[in-house]
């Protein structure tokens, strides 16, 4: 061990001595055993490779998140050891925080080389979405639903995700017309042209534009196409977990486009994943492991910052209702169910690092809406002027 990943390795032991909510045991690639904490929900991490140390050192949270991947820690608690670092981030003496030049190498990547565009979003959102079908096929639910569930008593993913669906329509206004902004494979297109709404459904994935048009086989008019290509007006429009891949320089042009799309008296109802208000301005200026390595261009807004823009373009907030503690349920059941299906998904083609990012993703956004990091919010506007 190199003198500075000893140093390292002693600094960390110490900053873990600072846990204050949860008990953590931690195996070193010795073999030695520790136990910190006093109280709280048990968790375990085995380092495999004292290498992780200067990773975590120089890119914090997000090399945390890349530690896992390449095999240098491991957990059979894995959402557990997350819960526990972000109830304790302000007691580890900033593991969780990149070095300075790692740190603005991270932000010129998130600002500049992944804007969301025309063209880069349409990059950005295929990065993610167009990794095949045949892989989301085997995790999500029967409906390809992939956004946060609405879960009642005894429902199971599909039913929740029926739930969900239900409540956007039933906050809808009146009139046939719905724009979907972002419409994913077609769960809430479906469900909504069963309901009589005369659909237009758009998304920049071919993949998902295909499958959608095969789903729908008619019902709706399913365009591949951008938000700021759209024309005309719609009774209703509705956007599901879309905003997030926005980007912030382009909030401005997505809520003018809602306000010139929604027709006058009508409804645009948005399902969002948000960060609580107080820390925005931190989350914003940083990035992280998402942003890094599974949503390229994306940013989370906060309930201030929708109404703020949703304000600055004409329109006002009617309603909203969160529900985070059932997205930390729903990234449960899709981690488990990813993990269940790994030979399949291995004889696809996708290699371990990938199945260990996505569960790595899963289940840290399960500790993230647990433990209040982030929400989800269902949030309806209307025109602040109702005379056009």
């Amino acid at each position: 061990m190199s003198p500075v990943t000893n140093a390292l390795r002693k600094r960390f032991l110490a900053s873990l001595d600072g846990i204050g909510e949860g008990r953590l045991t931690l195996i070193t690639p010795e073999g030695t055993r520790h136990r910190f904490g006093h109280a709280g929900t048990e968790a375990e991490l085995h380092i495999r490779d004292w290498s992780l140390l200067p990773r975590l050192a120089s890119r914090g949270d997000v090399g945390l998140g890349e530690g896992w991947i390449a095999g240098e820690w491991q957990s059979q608690t894995l959402e557990g050891v997350l819960t526990l670092a972000l109830r304790n981030l302000g007691n580890l003496a900033g593991w969780g925080e990149p070095g300075r030049l790692q740190a603005w190498r991270m932000r010129f990547v998130d600002r500049l080389m992944r804007m969301n565009s025309r063209r880069g979003s349409e990059r950005n959102i295929r990065a993610h979405y167009d990794v095949g079908n045949e892989f989301y096929q085997l995790w999500l639910d029967p409906g390809l639903t992939y956004s946060s569930a609405l879960f009642g008593p005894g429902d199971d993913l599909e039913r929740a995700q029926a739930r969900k669906n239900h409540r956007i329509l039933s906050r809808l206004a009146r009139g046939e017309s719905l724009l979907e902004i972002g419409c994913g494979w077609g769960g809430f297109a479906e469900a909504a042209a069963d309901r009589g709404h005369r659909v237009t459904a758009i998304t920049v994935s071919p993949s998902q534009k295909g499958y959608a048009d095969a789903r729908l086989d008619g019902r709706a008019d399913i365009r591949l196409q951008d938000y700021r290509q759209v024309t005309g007006r719609f009774d209703n429009i509705v956007s599901i977990e879309m905003i997030e891949a926005v980007g912030e320089r382009y909030w401005p042009a997505y809520f003018a486009t809602l306000k010139a799309r929604l027709a006058p008296g009508g409804r645009a109802v948005l399902q969002a994943i948000t960060v609580p208000d107080a820390e925005f301005s931190i989350y914003r200026r940083r990035s992280d492991f998402i942003r890094q390595h599974v949503f390229p261009g994306g940013m989370l807004p906060c309930d201030a910052a929708i109404a703020h823009e949703a304000g600055k373009a004409g329109l006002r907030v009617l309603n909203s209702h969160a529900f985070g503690q059932d997205y930390a349920r729903t990234c449960r059941i899709w981690s488990e169910r990813m993990q269940a299906e790994r030979p399949r998904i291995a004889r696809l083609g996708y290699g371990d690092d990938f199945l260990r990012c996505w569960q790595f993703y899963l289940e840290g956004c399960a500790a993230a809406f647990a433990t209040g990091r982030c929400d989800v919010v269902q949030v309806e506007l209307g025109r602040a002027v109702e005379a056009d």
